[in-house]
């Protein structure tokens, strides 16, 4: 079991307020290398010229990966939408990774096409993370094009807005699941999803943002104390997922509606909804 320890940050900025990008190759840790590369080439083998550039993102990039417990997260930009692609060998790869290397929990590919990252007009949350939280290990960087993102009511509305939806998804997801595997992954997904929420409940007051779970946990605490316990709970789950879907939904039914309830009067609090 993985104790709860203080790692993580919040994100730095420049005396604008703009959210500086701390991620770096110089900061991925060797013990990720093979992955990573094999990771890439699965990318160049597979999609070819549709392929743009490839990002890895979250805690890997920014030095504060740990070895069997982090996941090796990337975005591949394509120069064709996504349904004009074959993914058809993209499980297979993620199976053979998993399979093939314990330094990471898992490696997820994800795949959006540039027009849609460059072009958009709204908060993305893709072109927030390539910003802000990822390094490109293939092809053209295009962070550079790409806004500049602050700790403001926007980014806390991102996690916020879609709340409800994600946690009635994961009671659905989980009841009457019988497979483990994706019992196990629900409820570290949903489990991220309220931890990262509650810091953005308190986004207007922090000025700060993190996607490292400790830090986010802790803010929460500081407006919240009466919830501290089950934020730290929540946190508790992310890293040690559990396989029982009842013990899970018995949480979201609890915390997990408190969470909405809050999320819908911080909506309102700022003329959202």
């Amino acid at each position: 079991m993985t104790k709860i320890k203080n790692i993580g940050r919040f994100c730095p900025t420049d005396r604008n307020g703009n959210i500086i990008n701390d991620s770096s190759p110089l900061n991925i840790n060797p013990a990720f290398s093979k992955v990573i590369e094999e990771t890439v080439d699965h990318y160049q083998t597979h999609l070819k010229s549709d392929l743009h550039s490839i990002y890895i993102r979250g805690s890997i990039p920014r030095g504060l990966g740990i070895e069997g417990v982090s996941d090796l997260d990337t975005i591949a930009l394509t120069n064709k939408s996504i349904q004009d692609i074959d993914l058809g060998w993209v499980e297979k790869a993620e199976q053979l990774l998993n399979k093939k290397y314990n330094c990471v929990d898992g490696v997820e590919f994800s795949f959006y096409p540039i027009k849609d990252v460059l072009e958009s007009d709204h908060f993305s949350i893709i072109s927030f993370m390539i910003k802000t939280h990822s390094v490109c290990v293939y092809g053209k960087d295009v962070s550079d094009f790409l806004p500049d993102y602050k700790a403001d009511l926007t980014l806390g509305n991102e996690h916020i807005g879609n709340l409800k939806r994600q946690i009635d998804q994961a009671k659905e997801d989980l009841d009457g699941n019988e497979d483990k595997e994706d019992i196990v992954d629900c409820c570290r997904w949903i489990m991220k999803i309220i931890v990262r929420a509650g810091l953005a409940l308190v986004i207007d007051k922090e000025s700060n943002y993190t996607r490292d779970l400790y830090p986010a946990y802790k803010a929460f605490a500081k407006h919240y104390p009466g919830k501290e316990t089950e934020m730290k709970q929540a946190v508790h789950y992310s890293i040690n997922p559990v396989e029982n879907p009842d013990e899970i939904l018995g949480f979201l039914e609890r915390m997990g509606n408190w969470m909405i309830n809050e999320a819908e009067n911080w909506l309102k609090a700022h003329k959202v909804i």
